[in-house]
């Protein structure tokens, strides 16, 4: 939390996107029983789920375990996790009548088992260690409900937002309105701060995103009451515009060297950016990799060591183990 507020550390504090659950045996043998969606809906199930990565790695943060897809779920939304696919929409929404269809569930009620987990995590976990929840970026997730499915080139959601600004606008003012009790509700039930997950942003040019998503990014990160942290991919070109849409801390991904990612950002804090796929290989890359990702950064105040996305399914949790110990290891020069 001195990280995202910019104050001095005595050391880098580290966690993982997705670092609960995918490489984990425990949670592989957990999913053996359940469906991923029955572990979300179920708060015991769920706060076990995010407590795993914590006690087996010792990291700094426990990241809740939930989908950007959970709060449309809320809305009324019929979303199949397809495995190897990802999120799939029967009815994609493209019309003003799909989107009037959409519900603004009531966050208490709809989203009940997830606030019920962050308050058993929160109970849980000793002080100096966060929780962090997340949400989804407006357009990410409006890009699941009108393409129906991931995509490379979003050409169904570009035709969207160019043929039909209006119809883009109310399906991005209501996802914003859902977001915003979303990520405050969270707040109110103990978590520390929120990551807005905005994972295909970097799909658009930087025109684009400034017309088209910022306006609603930043809706949603102004209504946290806590302290947020603003993350895309590919977003190279786009981190000045995410700068300005909000967000006390920016995530890099591994595609930009974290000083030149910093000076874009100048003001921000700023969280990343080890390639995963870096963990795949043998201990002295990832320790190369991680030592180039700390010297990068200079011991400045406001950088939280992360990886430039999520922990790769194949990963060895052991490896994850051993790069945790090393950054916590070492102290902050700040």
């Amino acid at each position: 939390m001195r990280a995202a507020r910019r104050e001095p550390v005595e050391r880098t504090p580290v966690w993982f996107m997705r670092q609960a659950g995918r490489s984990l045996p425990e949670y592989r043998a957990l999913r053996e029983r359940h469906s991923f969606w029955e572990v979300a809906s179920t708060p015991e199930l769920c706060a076990e789920v995010t407590l795993q990565p914590v006690r087996r790695h010792g990291v700094d943060a426990a990241v809740m375990f939930a989908d950007i897809m959970t709060p449309v779920v809320g809305m009324g939304l019929e979303v199949d996790l397809v495995e190897g696919v990802g999120p799939v929409v029967e009815r994609p929404v493209r019309t003003h009548e799909d989107v009037a269809r959409l519900r603004l569930p009531e966050p208490e009620e709809a989203f009940a088992p997830l606030l019920e987990a962050i308050r058993i995590v929160r109970a849980e976990l000793p002080a100096e260690r966060a929780v962090v929840g997340f949400c989804g970026g407006p357009f990410t997730v409006a890009g699941y409900l009108v393409e129906g499915r991931s995509s490379r080139e979003f050409a169904t959601v570009k035709a969207l937002m160019y043929r039909e600004p209006a119809v883009w606008s109310a399906l991005l003012d209501k996802l914003a309105e859902c977001f915003s009790s979303y990520v405050a509700a969270q707040v109110a039930a103990g978590a520390d701060l929120m990551q807005l997950f905005d994972s295909w942003a970097g799909v658009l040019s930087p025109s684009d995103y400034e017309e088209f998503v910022a306006p609603w990014s930043a809706r949603v990160l102004g209504a946290a009451g806590a302290p947020t942290i603003h993350f895309g991919t590919g977003t190279a070109t786009l981190l000045p515009a995410m700068a300005r849409a909000g967000g006390d801390v920016i995530g890099l991904d591994w595609r930009i060297p974290l000083d030149e990612g910093w000076r874009l950002v100048d003001g921000r804090g700023v969280q990343g950016n080890l390639d995963p796929a870096v963990l795949l290989g043998p201990w002295e890359r990832v320790e190369a990799a991680a030592g180039d990702v700390l010297a990068r950064a200079a011991g400045r105040p406001g950088h939280i060591f992360n990886l430039g996305h999520g922990v790769l399914p194949q990963t060895d949790p052991e490896q994850i183990s051993r790069l945790t110990q090393l950054i916590r290891a070492l102290p902050s020069t700040a």
